[in-house]
């Protein structure tokens, strides 16, 4: 069995994302990421032993968009559980215990050559409309894809709507999430990567989180999965309820991550019992 997770605002929070005030000094949470002395995000406190007994059962594999440097300085990951496999760059790296799989690099690179327009004009076209007026920041990340962060009340919605229609015709995706927009090839995906993981570990069941729309992948490629109440992805079902097969926790924020591990503890429950049947009906 796999367990396989996007981190911020699934797992892991920034103090402006938790939804709890004063949460950071109370015990409630713990620092899962730390840069230059400051947290940047926390993790809940008491669900450290069920993660980490979650991780000892199955292959948590963690999915994220960020690059893999913004990865390996999650001290969650160092100082308390040590993923064999972590998914890194949208799905463009694997990395094996902290090791980028080169072999995987170079087939996506592959892919992305054959199938979508150089990373060039992709900035070329989205530098008509881009302007320090709402663009605040950007990032072309781990060479794979670019992160803009963004005034989204500020953004002029046609132009950008017509770039990226000009964007996605050419075998890249366009994704606005909250303050950021990522221009992503095609063939960067969070599911590729699982589904490959998936084929290599030889796993059956699957159980997936995530809240943004670059995660839909990875819960539409799992047997079991799960998002939080809010994020993408729930606005999403809001605006067309039933239309996604996902269970949502109750809770927002930090609180959620809770429902998502107890969750997977049950999927992981179920799993070890339908194992131990079908052993019974072998002997």
């Amino acid at each position: 069995m796999i367990f396989a997770s996007d981190l911020d605002q699934t797992l892991i929070y920034s103090t402006r994302s938790m939804g709890l005030d004063g949460a950071e000094g109370s015990g409630l949470v713990m620092p899962a990421e730390t840069k230059d002395g400051q947290v940047l995000s926390y993790f809940l406190t008491e669900m450290l032993p069920l993660l980490q007994a979650i991780a000892q059962e199955v292959h948590f594999i963690p999915v994220t968009t960020r690059t893999m440097e913004q990865y390996n300085r999650i001290e969650l990951f160092r100082d308390h559980i040590a993923p064999t496999y972590a998914v890194t760059s949208n799905g463009g790296n694997i990395l094996v215990n902290g090791v980028r799989n080169e072999e995987w690099s170079t087939h996506i690179q592959k892919l992305i050559a054959a199938s979508a327009a150089p990373a060039e004009e992709i900035k070329a076209i989205f530098d008509e409309v881009a302007s320090t007026d709402w663009i605040h920041g950007e990032r072309y990340c781990d060479e794979l894809f670019f992160a803009y962060v963004i005034d989204r009340e500020r953004m002029p919605t046609e132009q950008v709507s017509r770039a990226v229609e000009r964007i996605t015709a050419l075998g890249w995706k366009v994704s606005v999430q909250g303050r950021k927009i990522y221009l992503v090839p095609n063939e960067v995906s969070k599911s590729a990567a699982l589904l490959h993981l998936k084929q290599q570990l030889g796993a059956t069941v699957v159980a997936a989180s995530g809240d943004s729309l670059l995660d839909q992948c990875l819960l539409d490629a799992a047997s079991h999965a799960i998002a939080p109440r809010h994020g993408e992805l729930f606005r999403q079902e809001q605006r067309e309820p039933g239309n996604l097969a996902y269970t949502f926790t109750t809770h927002s924020g930090i609180m959620a991550s809770q429902q998502i591990l107890d969750f997977v503890s049950t999927v992981m429950a179920e799993f070890k019992t339908a194992a131990a049947v079908e052993r019974e009906a072998n002997v």
